[in-house]
């Protein structure tokens, strides 16, 4: 691994597509600016509708449409590794989309592609989420190679299963996510450090945070942390920025004092 700075982007995203794009961009502008190499948007930062069905209005082929067109193109403007948090690809089944991962290179070619494959499901009475409804869960892992390290792709509800974490050792994680208010409350910090600390690795985790047009509340927290489960940045609620250096050293030296990840029998 080499040390590079990484970003997490936090919005507050709206049903209005061409307003998330444009709170995107000037978020990511501001991200490059501050020298971030790697870029994290969050969870549906395209779309965050009044109803689950309305992103199926906005999905695309994969390899084609407005949504793709603007993560490559800013990806390429400012020469930056871009994990474009989630966008609704089309799926085989016309009343489900993908929830879809795309990672873009410094050229604005698309590297990765990982589906979610963990679907949200809460019922406590009050508040009712279920993905499953609208979104086709994927199949694989997936993670791709940086000049900086090798970084995997997770989403969101993929947090609460740590087998999908050990799959590959990995450098870096990237999280997009749109944690609820209840839940990220409870379980979001706990869930983001242990990952990186039984993992040795860093976790950059990028949410949705705060009250949107629609009513729904997400919890925020953006944050990035080291393979200690040191918080090196974060971002309770709003729009923002969270950014960080992912230092190398900390890495090997982690890896190094503390073995563990030599150790496992299982």
């Amino acid at each position: 691994m080499l040390t590079c700075t990484a970003a997490a982007i936090q919005m507050i995203s709206t049903p209005e597509v061409a307003d998330n794009l444009a709170t995107a961009a000037r978020l990511i502008a501001e991200a490059a600016g501050r020298g971030a190499q790697l870029v994290v948007l969050p969870e549906y930062f395209a779309i965050m509708g009044a109803r689950d069905t309305d992103k199926l209005a906005v999905q695309e082929t994969y390899g084609n449409g407005r949504l793709q067109d603007f993560l490559a193109g800013e990806a390429a403007r400012y020469g930056i590794w871009l994990v474009g948090g989630t966008i609704p690809l089309a799926s085989d089944d016309a009343g489900r989309v993908r929830n879809s991962c795309l990672a873009f290179d410094p050229f604005g070619a698309c590297v990765a592609r990982y589906d979610k494959i963990h679907l949200f499901g809460f019922d406590n009475g009050s508040e009712r989420y279920a993905e499953a409804d609208t979104i086709v869960p994927g199949a694989e892992p997936v993670a791709f190679d940086t000049p900086f390290g090798r970084v995997g792709l997770a989403v969101c509800y993929d947090l609460r299963f740590p087998e999908l974490f050990r799959r590959e050792q990995l450098d870096i994680w990237a999280l997009p996510a749109a944690f609820t208010a209840t839940t990220g409350r409870a379980h979001w910090e706990v869930l983001l450090r242990a990952r990186a600390i039984e993992n040795q690795c860093y976790v950059v985790a990028s949410g949705q945070g705060g009250v949107h047009p629609t009513g729904r509340e997400t919890f925020g927290h953006s944050l990035i942390a080291d393979p200690w489960g040191q918080l090196l940045d974060v971002l309770p609620q709003g729009e923002g920025v969270v950014q960080a250096e992912l230092k190398a050293s900390q890495l090997e030296r982690v890896r190094k004092t503390l073995p563990a990840l030599q150790h496992r029998r299982l």
